[in-house]
């Protein structure tokens, strides 16, 4: 149990991904509801892919979108994290905060608990200078965590990878930097 968790929060323990988390995070990317912000719904080759590349990057770069569990449980319930973001954009290549949590677990502050300590650890660990957040400009719940643990707003610019979906290109930049942390 001692070296399960690369770090913790109050009530969540993030680590590097398994196996085993290939099915629970096709769950999650098969919801609608989480997936209310993003233009389709991952497949489990997607799904795999994608924890291959956050694999990947945490052995790279000793950090990624980490799999999060809930202590009391242990149960995963979804990721949270920093990752590096180079897709074409006058701030880019920049390392950038996200997180996806299994709906049971909304609203409960964990998004707010574990972006917030994701942020202790890109400043005090892996001694980052600036951290960055992106959302579709109408994705009110991941703009409202991005103000609740500091973060300012920069200005609103298209996605590139969005840019065939006029519902969800037009997006938000948002950042905050080491020393207002």
């Amino acid at each position: 149990m001692n070296n399960k968790y690369i770090f913790k929060s109050q009530r969540l323990g993030f680590r590097n991904w398994k196996d085993c988390d290939t099915e629970n995070l096709f769950a999650l990317n098969s919801d609608k509801d989480i997936m209310e912000f993003f233009p389709y719904l991952p497949s489990l080759e997607q799904t795999k892919d994608f924890i291959e590349r956050m694999t990947t990057q945490f052995e790279n770069n000793g950090f990624c979108y980490f799999a999060v569990d809930e202590l009391e449980t242990e149960e995963f319930i979804g990721f949270i994290g920093i990752t590096e973001q180079t897709f074409e954009a006058d701030f880019t290549p920049c390392v950038d905060i996200g997180w996806r949590l299994d709906k049971k677990y909304w609203n409960k502050g964990y998004a707010s608990e574990g972006a917030k300590r994701s942020l202790e650890f890109a400043f005090n660990d892996i001694k980052l200078e600036s951290i960055k957040a992106v959302a579709p400009k109408i994705n009110l719940k991941s703009r409202k965590v991005m103000e609740k643990i500091g973060m300012k707003y920069v200005k609103d610019f298209k996605h590139p990878a969005l840019k065939d979906d006029k519902r969800l290109e037009n997006c938000v930049l948002y950042e905050i930097n080491k020393e207002d942390f």
